[in-house]
């Protein structure tokens, strides 16, 4: 049953495991976070907080969640995120700061 259509991202997703019962499904979905889960818990939750803190317009909580999970390293990477809408060059280096401060 689907109680909210909230973005996570995979760190957000590995914490909600923790309470659900034992499963198939379950492990499959551990299995695939532990391969392609890129940051820790501690640096998602920080890249996550001061990127809401920047007050970007354009920055939706769908993007902050991608940016969370690919931890993108240049503007090319940026932009493969934010493919519905184009992000001048400040608000790029903001963003690129925040992923590289975190590490």
């Amino acid at each position: 049953m689907i109680i909210d259509r909230t973005p996570l991202n995979m760190n957000e997703v590995e914490d909600i495991l923790k309470d659900i019962p034992d499963s198939d499904k379950k492990e499959q979905t551990k299995d695939y976070l532990k391969k392609f889960m890129k940051a820790k818990p501690g640096q998602a939750k920080e890249i996550k907080d001061k990127l809401e803190k920047m007050d970007l317009m354009k920055l939706k909580r769908e993007h902050t969640v991608k940016i969370v999970d690919l931890l993108p390293q240049d503007a090319s990477d940026i932009n493969k995120i934010f493919t519905d809408i184009s992000l001048n060059e400040d608000e790029t280096n903001k963003i690129l700061e925040v992923v590289k401060d975190s590490k």
